[in-house]
């Protein structure tokens, strides 16, 4: 065993088959611009719009999507699965889907090799509006919401796509998500109803803007916003909450942190800003669907919005000019975050499957003891268990332990001071996320 403290100095160790320099190089700011400029110039993409035209509407920003991911596939073998979810929606005065409404998902797999079920997602927005919710037929150009997220997913794509990894990486093009985020809906049903086992999901929603309407110009911060509990717990296991803890420690909020520490890791210059709380304040977005299904998920966006340029008529008033141009669009700070998202996704797809039925004990003891249940995955190099002090954020401490352990004692580390955790160590230092005891034993 070994005392790692602090913890990103062990981080930067870490070994990839695909190394994350090599993929933050990969990435492509001009790629990114091109794939912007596409979807803007198909006029609008509502999701009520124009469905048979080649060149104006939803319906030809899907197709287009489509071919994008089958372009890629071409390029690589046959290696994305790539594909449709179509879902009608009938349409109701009650609601922003007012009139019959197929409500389409573009989807890319790179299927895992050992763990073929078991998916790490990323996803951005297809659909576009402006002032009007309901008004469908008006230019939406919606090129920071959502053009630069989803070309940001395609990006994605075309630079994982040249890899293999261990669990499928999904990515995903949503719709619906402006009318009552119909898409991840529908995914986040499909997924559960399947048997599919979510890692987690990375919503990519905005993250081209870089001067926010109160003046500020960053292009190196960036928001993940996380909720802290999981909303499909039991009764008892929030009442548990109130004696252990763990309010701050559900699965999206680990997935936050790993995110964090990926960051801080490999593109330093970078400032993630973790939010504690599940979404903008009184907003939402496509993440949500999937933590109301149970599994872990968190918004990716800029640090900085322009309220001027979003759910905006183009127009200019007292100075002003209003409206989700492509002018607006940084494609530099759009490729930083797409980077954050692909080095991500490739660590979680190629790391061992986290540790399962932790469990805690240490109640009036000197020390603390962690157990789990005994992986048989052969990737497996061993566990990492961290503590870190109550007030802190992120993990900041941890001990290596061999992968024949399933449990380890921190001695003279006193229950009642610290958090814990354990994640799992693959043979190449790629790590899963990190698992709060769901059991306490006496």
């Amino acid at each position: 065993m070994r005392l790692i403290i602090p913890i990103f100095l062990l981080l930067s160790t870490q070994v990839f088959a695909q190394t994350p320099a090599e993929i933050i190089g990969d990435v492509s700011a001009e790629r990114i611009e091109n794939d912007v400029r596409k979807l803007v110039s198909f006029g609008t993409r509502h999701t009520m719009s124009e469905t048979e035209s080649d060149t104006r509407g939803i319906g030809a920003a899907r197709r287009w999507i489509a071919a994008e991911f089958e372009k890629i596939s071409k390029d690589c073998g046959g290696c994305l699965e790539v594909s449709t979810q179509r879902t009608l929606e009938k349409g109701s005065e009650k609601t922003r889907i007012t009139k019959d409404t197929e409500i389409v998902n573009v989807m890319a797999v790179i299927r895992g090799t050992k763990y073929p079920n078991r998916y790490v997602i990323m996803s951005g927005d297809i659909d576009s509006r402006v002032s009007d919710p309901l008004n469908f037929t008006d230019d939406s150009p919606g090129a920071n919401d959502n053009a630069s997220g989803m070309a940001g997913v395609i990006e994605t794509a075309r630079v994982l796509s040249k890899y293999q990894f261990e669990s499928s990486i999904l990515l995903v093009g949503l719709s619906g998500e402006e009318q009552g985020l119909y898409g991840g809906k529908h995914l986040a049903a499909k997924a559960t109803e399947e048997g599919w086992n979510i890692v987690g999901i990375l919503n990519n929603d905005m993250i081209g803007n870089i001067q926010g309407v109160d003046g500020v110009i960053d292009n190196r911060t960036f928001r993940i916003f996380s909720e802290p509990t999981n909303p499909k717990d039991t009764d008892f296991e929030k009442r548990m909450r109130r004696y252990y803890g763990g309010e701050v420690d559900g699965v999206s909020r680990q997935l936050a942190r790993y995110v964090h520490k990926m960051t801080k890791t490999y593109m330093p210059e970078m400032n993630p800003m973790m939010i504690y709380r599940l979404d903008r304040f009184g907003r939402g977005g496509h993440h949500r669907p999937f933590n109301d299904a149970g599994f872990a998920g968190v918004r990716i966006m800029e640090a900085h919005e322009n309220y001027t340029q979003q759910h905006q008529d183009i127009r200019e008033e007292d100075g002003i000019k209003y409206g989700d141009v492509i002018e607006a669009v940084n494609f530099e700070y759009a490729k930083k975050l797409t980077a954050v998202n692909a080095i991500t996704l490739a660590a979680l797809a190629s790391a061992p499957p986290q540790p399962e039925n932790v469990a805690i004990s240490g109640a009036v003891k000197p020390s603390t003891t962690l157990y789990w249940d005994k992986s048989e995955d052969s990737n497996l190099a061993g566990y990492k268990v961290y503590f870190r002090e109550t007030t802190s954020p992120t993990w900041d401490m941890a001990y290596e332990v061999d992968k024949d352990q399933t449990e380890f004692t921190l001695k003279g580390i006193v229950i009642d001071n610290y958090f814990f955790g354990v994640s799992a160590v693959g043979m190449d230092g790629n790590e899963s996320m990190v698992v709060f005891p769901s059991e306490v034993k006496r």
